[in-house]
C-alpha cells in the first residue's frame, strides 16, 4: 500500500512591501568558492533571491527585491540560518566562515531585530538543554500540560525581556508570540500521536483540557497559516490520519496518482477550512514531493493542471510555477528564449545564431565542484559523437567575464563548441529566463533544429533520455553498451566488486 506523506520540515515567516534590500559584509577565512544566497524564509517554494560571490578577501555584496518584509535564511557552505529584513535596507553583515552563519554580526538597518533575533535564538540553545523533552513526552497527560504551560510561560518571558532591550519591529515581535504558540501547538500534536503507543495505551484519547489548551495556542489562524511554515505542518500531522484514510479508500484500482493529486482531491472534501489555507497546504505538499530535485521531469503536465485549477492565491500559483520552471525548465515545443551573450573575444553572440541546426545550452560555474569532477569528462564524450550533426553552446554565469575566460581555458580547453558569457552571471539575463540556479548547477536544456525547446532542464548528462533525444535529433545512433562489458570495466576500477561478482566458495576443514 503506498503511503502519502505529508510531514516535511521547514521553517518561519514574512510579511508586506517588495522594496530593494542591499547586503553588504566579510567573512573571514572564507573561500572564493563559496556562495551566499537568501530565500524568503515564508514562501512557498525555496528558490534563492539572490546568489552572491565572494573575494579573496571575504568581500561580497548585492542586492535583491524582498517580497515582504520579514523572516529570510541566509545560505552559506552547506549551512543556515534566519535572519529579519526589510525593504529597503542597507544590512551589514560579518562573521568567520568557521561560524558563519549560525554566528553573525549585523550592524546598519537591521540591527535592532536581528539582535532581538539572535537573542531568542540563542535562549531556545541553552534552554532545551535544560527542559528535558523526551520526559515530558513519555510522562502522564498531566504532568506533560504543565511542562508545556511552563515551557510557552519561560519562552515568552524570555520574548518579552529582549523586547524591552532592543525595541524590534511590532510585526518580528507579533511573528515571534506566534511562534512560540506554533512550537507548543506541534508539541501537543506530537505528543498526541505518539502517546498511545508509547505508554502501551492505543485507546489513549487527549482530554478537554488538552484540547482546550491547543484551541487556545491556535487562535490565530491565517496569521500563522500564511508567515510560520512550521504551522503549515501542524496542521498536516493533524489531518495525516484522516488522509491517509481518504487516500486508502480512494486509490484504489489507481495507478500513478501523485501525492499532491491526491491531497487536492482530498482538500475539497474539507469545507472547514478556508481557501487560502487550502492554498498553503497544497503548495507545501507539491513543493516537497512533486515539485522537488529528486522528482524532475516526472508529472509535468499534472502538476501544472493542480496549479492551475487548485492554487487560488496568485502569489501562490506565481511562485509555484516559477519552482516548476526552475527544476524541470520550459515546456517542451514551446519557442527558446533568445539570450545575447559575450564570447572570449568581446564579440557579441546570440543564441538564435544556431538556428537551423539542433544544440545544447550548457550553463556552468567556477565555484561550482561537479563541472570539473565529473561533468566534462562525459560533456567531450558527447561532443565528440555528436558535433557533426549539431551544435554545441557552453554559456558561463561567474561573476565576472576575467573568470569566465579563466574557467573555459581551463575546463573546456579542446571541446568543440561556442564558449560565452553571460554578462552579470547568476543574475543575467539568460539565467533568469532559463531558470538557472546554483543548486542546478551545470546543467543544460536541448533545443531543436526549429528553435523549440527539446528536452526538459538536466543535470545528468548520463540520462539515457538524454541519448534517446540527442539520436533522434541528429539521425546517429549512440553505441549502447553491453551490460557484460559494463560490468567488466567496473569490476577493473573497483577490486572489490570482484569479489561480489566472483564469491569463492566457503573454506571446509
Amino acid at each position: 500500500m503506498k503511503k502519502y506523506l505529508l510531514l516535511f520540515i521547514i521553517a518561519v515567516f514574512v510579511m508586506s512591501c517588495s522594496k530593494k534590500v542591499e547586503v553588504k559584509g566579510k567573512i573571514t577565512g572564507s573561500s572564493p568558492l563559496e556562495r551566499i544566497e537568501f530565500v524568503e524564509a515564508s514562501g512557498v517554494g525555496t528558490l534563492p533571491l539572490i546568489n552572491i560571490g565572494l573575494d579573496k578577501d571575504g568581500n561580497f555584496s548585492g542586492s535583491f527585491e524582498a517580497p515582504k518584509d520579514g523572516m529570510y535564511v541566509i545560505n552559506y557552505a552547506n549551512k543556515q540560518n534566519l535572519i529579519y529584513l526589510e525593504g529597503g535596507q542597507k544590512v551589514n553583515i560579518s562573521g568567520n566562515a568557521m561560524t558563519f552563519p549560525n554566528e553573525y554580526i549585523i550592524t546598519g538597518d537591521a540591527k535592532k531585530n536581528n539582535d532581538f533575533l539572535q537573542g531568542n535564538q540563542k535562549f531556545l540553545a541553552e534552554y532545551g538543554n535544560k527542559v528535558n523533552l523526551g520526559q515530558l513526552m513519555a510522562g502522564d497527560e498531566s504532568t506533560f500540560l504543565k511542562g508545556m504551560h511552563k515551557v510557552e510561560a519561560d519562552i515568552n518571558k524570555n520574548v518579552d525581556d529582549l523586547a524591552k532591550k532592543n525595541n524590534p519591529n511590532k510585526n518580528l515581535l507579533e511573528w515571534k508570540k506566534n511562534d512560540v504558540k506554533v512550537t507548543i501547538l506541534n508539541l501537543l500534536a506530537n505528543y498526541e500521536m505518539s502517546h498511545g503507543p508509547m505508554a502501551g495505551n492505543p485507546s489513549y484519547k487527549a482530554s478537554k483540557a488538552f484540547k482546550d489548551y491547543e484551541a487556545q495556542l491556535d487562535n490565530n489562524k491565517e496569521a500563522m497559516v500564511k508567515s510560520i511554515p512550521l504551522y503549515r505542518q501542524y496542521l498536516l500531522v493533524k489531518m495525516t490520519p484522516d488522509f491517509q484514510k481518504y487516500a486508502e479508500a480512494n486509490s484504489k484500482g489507481k495507478t500513478g496518482v501523485t501525492t499532491s493529486e491526491m491531497f487536492a482531491q482530498y482538500l475539497k472534501t474539507k469545507n472547514d477550512l478556508p481557501q487560502i489555507a487550502k492554498d498553503y497546504l497544497l503548495a507545501f505538499v507539491m513543493a516537497q514531493s512533486d515539485i522537488h530535485p529528486t522528482t524532475p521531469g516526472t508529472n509535468i503536465d499534472k502538476i501544472k493542471k493542480i496549479i492551475d485549477t487548485d492554487i487560488k492565491d496568485a502569489t501562490i500559483k506565481a511562485d509555484l510555477l516559477k519552482m516548476q520552471m526552475a527544476i524541470t525548465g520550459l515546456k517542451i515545443g514551446e519557442v527558446a528564449p533568445d539570450a545575447s551573450l559575450v564570447k572570449q573575444d568581446g564579440k557579441g553572440y546570440k543564441l538564435s545564431e544556431n538556428k537551423g541546426k539542433p544544440y545544447m545550452v550548457f550553463f556552468y560555474a567556477s565555484w561550482n565542484p561537479y563541472i570539473g569532477e565529473a561533468a566534462v569528462p562525459v560533456l567531450k564524450e558527447i561532443v565528440n559523437f555528436y558535433k557533426s550533426k549539431m551544435n554545441f553552446v557552453f554559456v558561463n554565469v561567474d561573476d565576472t567575464k576575467d573568470q569566465f575566460t579563466k574557467t573555459s581555458n581551463s575546463l573546456l580547453k579542446g571541446v568543440q563548441g561556442v564558449n560565452a558569457y553571460a554578462e552579470g552571471g547568476m543574475e543575467s539575463d539568460i539565467a533568469k529566463k532559463y531558470g538557472v540556479y546554483g543548486f542546478k548547477l551545470p546543467c543544460f536544456v536541448i533545443i531543436d533544429k526549429d528553435g523549440k525547446i527539446a528536452s526538459r532542464s538536466l543535470v545528468n548528462l548520463g540520462e539515457p533520455e538524454l541519448v534517446t533525444i540527442l539520436d533522434k535529433l541528429t539521425g546517429l545512433s549512440a553505441p549502447k553498451v553491453d551490460p557484460n562489458i559494463q560490468m567488466q570495466q567496473q569490476l577493473q576500477v573497483d577490486p572489490s566488486m570482484q569479489q561480489q561478482a566472483n564469491p569463492q566458495p566457503a573454506q571446509t576443514k
